[in-house]
């Protein structure tokens, strides 16, 4: 098979807090094993042949250029989400006509990939006899949080909104109704015929905004002007609702969304009284409780139950499994302080390696720095600060070796080089004025 992978990657996955920050969302978190969604997402459909698009914005960037590694890509960065029949829109502008492209979430987990691929070349095949193709997920149970699809083998019936428990239940006695995965396949051309045809201004609107892309190598930027000119709709109201070339192809993929820390109990490992397995975690006659545990500081859970609780450095979660989606009230609470725990991590991934605030001071603060190997830094600093590097190894400053207790004074811009073949920790002191 040869097709584009489009990876939408836009969202900030609340629902996940605090682990999911705006700087390291839900999709970029090594949720699994060590691996993030988004990267199983690239695993997954590079080994179907495919060529790469990403859909992200200017936050996201560097997060998803580092976990491709070696992959190349083809970038959009939006300056604003207009959802995702416009996110869609742009990209399929940069891509020949007869291009056929399987749009996939940057946050899904998709665990049978035999079954996967055969659903892929199934959608493929109909994508290039013109339609425009959804995936059907096969349900497990009366879902009340998803879209669903009502079939007739191939043939779309209807598209049917969020139901109610009742509603939910009487599907799946039907037997024809499946999960809207949020996942399509179609070619370039017959995306933005259809939607011309059924949402003329968004196609419009994304041709102008794409005749006006700001563009680098690989990467494309609309501005923020053309962007806002775009209508908010999703490819479900803007295009599959209304047009008569869709069809799906049902699966039995091993999929969930993981929108919410009750799914991702489901995914984890658990010890024999139904704790997930966790380190720096001790359950003491405790059952059942969902614990993500990711600072270095022990958690001990003594004689609770059903619980949910979510340990990081800087802040902790507490409250009922099974109730996970509360969380947004949480993460709204926090919102309405101005809380900065919703933007970060204290260590921010980047694309050279990490940072970490480790200490501030009103004249002076401590960021330790973990530089990849062959990778560099690039810092601008204010006239007056200096800069003392305090360990490290095979390490240059604007191409002057390094040595330990090297204080620089930099004037603008200081670009800090490791130059080993491992990872090299430091200790920038920056003292103000």
């Amino acid at each position: 098979m040869q097709f584009t992978n489009l990876i939408l990657s836009g969202g900030s996955g609340t629902r996940l807090w605090p682990l999911s920050r705006k700087l390291m969302p839900k999709q970029f978190y090594p949720l699994l094993n060590g691996q993030s969604l988004f990267e199983l997402t690239v695993a997954r459909n590079a080994g179907a042949g495919s060529k790469f698009m990403v859909v992200t914005n200017q936050d996201q960037y560097l997060l998803a250029l580092r976990q491709l590694g070696e992959l190349s890509s083809t970038f959009v960065l939006e300056p604003v989400g207009r959802n995702t029949a416009p996110a869609i829109a742009l990209a399929c502008l940069l891509l020949p006509e007869d291009e056929v492209v399987l749009v996939t979430p940057s946050d899904h987990l998709i665990k049978k990939q035999g079954a996967y691929l055969a659903a892929v070349e199934q959608a493929v095949a109909f994508a290039r006899q013109g339609y425009l193709v959804t995936f059907g997920i096969q349900p497990q149970y009366p879902e009340t949080g998803f879209g669903y699809i009502e079939a007739n083998g191939n043939e779309v019936v209807s598209f049917r909104e969020k139901p109610d428990l009742a509603t939910a239940e009487k599907f799946i006695a039907a037997g024809n109704f499946y999960w809207n995965s949020g996942m399509f396949c179609f070619t370039a051309g017959s995306f933005l015929a259809e939607l011309k045809e059924h949402s003329p201004e968004v196609y419009a609107a994304s041709l102008a905004a794409a005749s006006r892309f700001r563009a680098e190598d690989e990467v494309h930027e609309p501005d923020f002007e053309s962007m806002m000119a775009i209508p908010d709709i999703s490819i479900d109201y803007g295009v599959m609702e209304k047009s008569r070339k869709v069809r799906v192809v049902p699966a039995d993929i091993g999929w969930s969304d993981l929108g919410s820390f009750d799914a991702l109990y489901d995914e984890l490992p658990r010890d024999a009284a139904g704790n997930t397995d966790q380190p720096n975690t001790l359950p003491l006659g405790a059952n059942n409780n969902l614990v993500l545990n990711t600072s270095e500081r022990e958690l001990v859970l003594l004689g609770v139950n059903d619980l949910l609780v979510v340990q990081t450095p800087s802040a902790t979660l507490i409250g009922k499994k099974g109730q996970s989606q509360d969380v947004k009230k949480a993460v709204e609470a926090l919102k309405k302080i101005d809380s900065p725990l919703l933007l970060a991590h204290e260590t921010i991934e980047t694309l050279y390696g990490s940072s970490k605030v480790a200490l501030t001071a009103p004249d002076y603060s401590v960021e330790e720095v973990r530089i990849l190997p062959q990778q560099q830094m690039e810092v601008e600093y204010e006239a007056g600060t200096t800069i003392q590097l305090v360990h490290g190894a095979a390490v240059s400053i604007n191409d002057r070796a390094f040595a330990a207790g090297l204080v620089v004074q930099p004037t603008e811009e200081v670009v800090i080089s490791n130059d080993s073949e491992s990872e090299t920790a430091l200790l920038l002191i920056t003292r103000m004025g």
